[in-house]
């Protein structure tokens, strides 16, 4: 194999799996050991740089970052990643005065955003500093799009979600509250604007088209019913409640449902429990509330007497699941009807884009969604961009934020009259941990303490108010245990061949044999040839350059590294060393300031 570039940011951007699988990679490692160290306010802003929101994110996120957290490959249960982002934004001091401030001058470029969700305030956070006026038009008359309206309170405080929205608009965006945007052409021909950003969501709950759909007004859309009760428009619901659905959005519906006074609530599923879309912890937190979920029921009928909804007919269904896991369209093995006052269809959401008109250089897709560039996020209409929800359909916060940033770059380059695909590269900078022979800037034990379990608010009580918050976070003595469970896979064991003697001791110390050196070869056959047999393909191999000694290379595999330090401790020569890795993710900010021209110093 050729030796392994490590001054490709990718490589160690990939070994720190949590922050390669975070849309924004957010630099989960970092500000976990800031949280350790007490520095709480320097781990909420270390967050703030790339997902946004720490408060809301810490509360709500989708947390593609713990699947991926090395952790659950030693144990069964992933640091808890998200809830440690809370510890930081529950615990830190008052720190707006660090915040990004709007310039005294403007740079005379005016950009539209329409909604006043994430994606949007995403993008608003990132142009507001450098001098753009941005205004920023929703439908609503308040803020936070779907994190407002779909989110229940008791997950997500009104309070939290304010403050940190306010972070970004306090910068001095002109915010519309009230303002629908009811024909795009006309905001193109007539609002002044040099840009225009739709980050308006997937507004539009799927309909479930079924025999007496339409006969009663007890069967709700999701996203529309979340929305009313978010709004005290619907203030109760019936004693029997059915959800159709199992998503995150199925989730909200059925824990609001009980509420809002619903005495039994049941979850009714098409497919067995490994298909289900909601993550683990909603359900986790459903079925502790006693929703009961019941699976392989496909609905077929709403039971309708004398203009009152009684009941659902449902399909019992059978499914045969093949060996790599796919599930057949199943068959019906029965009808049963299961009694109900209300029905809450949550099967998914879909764009609509009613106010933008076809004749104006958007071109649609098959499914009526925009075309849209995954690169540069703009439309067929030069300076039209899309991002969030609204761009390819149903995300999630950390994602549209993800998007709100590479928008924003996309639009400054467009304003400047340059190259949308011209963007800075990644970046990575190492910084060696060592301080002493024996010492690091960091916890190298190995904790085997279990996942910390996040306490609740007790179920006699958190029915008596729609608003009051389920989970209490952590207390900083709390959190104390939590972090030392993180791996620090950010800090890289870097290896030197010139300085290696081939003195094995390395490969002795380490407790998982993910260090070898052993004759080069192709890399099917190398990771045969390993400690232990490098199995997970989606890992990269660490191969040096040839060693001085032997002419074999040092080899080590990425997937079972723990970051202990120990070979770097062992190592007689220095041939190993511990260094942070640090990957730059190119924000606006860093493209303004790469065209900037260099200030040269005259001495004198």
């Amino acid at each position: 194999m050729k030796p392994t570039d490590t001054s490709n940011p990718d490589y160690f951007h990939k070994v720190v799996d949590c922050q390669w699988a975070c849309p924004a990679h957010t630099d989960v490692p970092g500000y976990i050991r800031l949280i350790a160290q007490g520095e709480f306010s320097d781990a909420y802003m270390l967050n703030r740089k790339s997902n946004v929101f720490p408060g809301i994110l810490g509360r709500v996120c989708d947390r593609p970052c713990e699947p991926a957290c090395r952790r659950g490959r030693v144990e069964d249960k992933a640091v808890a990643i998200c809830r440690l982002k809370r510890v930081a934004a529950d615990h830190r001091d008052d720190i707006v005065d660090r915040l990004p401030k709007k310039p005294e001058k403007t740079n005379g470029n005016k950009v539209a955003l329409l909604g006043a969700g994430c994606a949007s305030l995403a993008v608003a956070n990132d142009l507001l500093p450098m001098g753009y006026e941005v205004t920023i038009f929703e439908a609503l008359g308040t803020t936070g799009g779907l994190m407002r309206t779909n989110i229940p309170q008791f997950r997500l405080p009104p309070k939290v979600l304010d403050e940190e929205i306010n972070y970004i608009l306090d910068m001095g965006a002109d915010l519309r509250l009230n303002h629908r945007i009811e024909s795009m052409k006309d905001l193109l021909d007539n609002g002044g604007f040099d840009a225009i950003f739709v980050g308006t969501g997937a507004p539009r709950g799927k309909e479930l088209e079924l025999p007496g759909r339409w006969d009663s007004e007890n069967v709700h859309i999701g996203i529309d019913w979340l929305e009313s009760v978010a709004f005290e428009h619907t203030k109760e619901i019936g004693a029997n409640v059915l959800i159709i659905g199992v998503g995150n959005t199925a989730m909200d519906c059925c824990r609001t449902s009980l509420r809002l006074g619903a005495k039994d609530v049941k979850v009714m599923a098409r497919k067995p429990r490994g298909f289900f879309k909601a993550s683990e912890w909603e359900l986790e937190d459903a079925e502790e509330e006693n929703v009961e979920i019941l699976v392989n029921h496909s609905p077929k009928e709403f039971v309708v007497e004398n203009g009152k909804l009684v009941g659902m007919k449902f399909d019992q269904m059978e499914y045969n699941i093949d060996e790599d896991g796919r599930i057949d369209r199943g068959k019906s093995t029965g009808v049963i009807t299961i009694p109900c006052s209300d029905v809450i269809v949550a099967i998914g959401q879909d764009n609509a884009f009613p106010w933008i008109e076809r004749d104006i250089g958007i071109e649609f897709n098959e499914w009526d969604c925009p075309e849209v560039d995954k690169t540069t996020f703009m439309c067929s209409r030069e300076g039209v961009f899309f991002g969030g929800d609204a761009a390819w359909g149903p995300e999630n916060i950390i994602w549209a934020v993800a998007h709100g940033h590479e928008a924003a770059i996309s639009i400054h380059k467009y304003c400047n009259g340059q190259s949308l695909a011209d963007r800075l590269p990644r970046g990575v900078n190492l910084s060696s941990q060592k301080m002493g022979i024996h010492e690091w800037s960091f916890s190298n034990d190995y904790d085997a303490a279990e996942r910390r379990i996040m306490p609740h608010v007790d179920l006699k009580e958190r029915f008596k108010k729609l608003d009051i918050e389920v989970e209490l976070g952590f207390t900083a003595e709390q959190a104390i245990q939590e972090v030392e469970r993180c791996l620090n896979c950010d800090i890289q064991t870097v290896f030197v061949e010139k300085l290696c003697i081939e003195c094995d001791a390395c490969i002795d110390v380490c407790p998982v044999n993910c260090l070898t050196i052993t004759e080069d070869g192709e890399e099917e056959d190398l990771r045969t040839r390993l400690s232990a047999p490098a199995e997970n393909l989606e890992q990269d191999l660490y191969v040096s350059d040839i060693l001085p000694q032997t002419g074999r290379v040092m080899v080590k595999d990425e997937d079972l590294c723990v970051h202990c330090s120990l070979c770097a401790e062992r190592c007689p020569t220095g041939a190993w060393d511990m260094q942070k890795s640090d990957v730059l993710i190119p924000h606006v900010k860093d493209e303004i300031e790469a065209d900037q021209p260099k200030r040269v110093s005259v001495g004198g």
